[in-house]
């Protein structure tokens, strides 16, 4: 239980610093960051799977590249789903999913989440 309320840390300390960088996603209070944080969690892990099975195809074809759009997707989604996380278009969503991505896995690594 300690480490899935470490990660869920980590992650949002992850979507923190998006908002900072990325001048398309907007969050406009912390709770909103947190919830933002289990809806991208959840989307992740339950429709990412399913997504990714279904666009194999193109997914090989471009060697691995279309698993960006599908981060794009979720985070767009993410954004439609939790009211006070705003994503301003597409191309906002891919960059901060990519950045989301980044900065998620180098802090999960820094204080050793698996």
């Amino acid at each position: 239980m300690t480490r899935l309320a470490l990660k869920w840390a980590l992650n949002s300390c992850a979507l923190f610093f998006v908002m900072k960088l990325v001048q398309g996603v907007q969050i406009s209070r912390f709770q909103d960051l947190l919830m933002a944080t289990v809806v991208i969690g959840l989307l992740n892990a339950f429709l990412r799977p399913i997504i990714v099975l279904l666009t194999l195809p193109v997914t090989v074809l471009t060697l691995g590249l279309f698993t960006l759009v599908i981060n794009g997707v979720i985070f767009y989604l993410a954004a439609y789903l939790v009211p006070g996380f705003h994503v301003a278009g597409f191309a906002s969503a891919v960059i901060a999913a990519f950045l989301f991505s980044l900065f998620s896995f180098t802090l999960n690594m820094v204080f050793g989440t698996k």
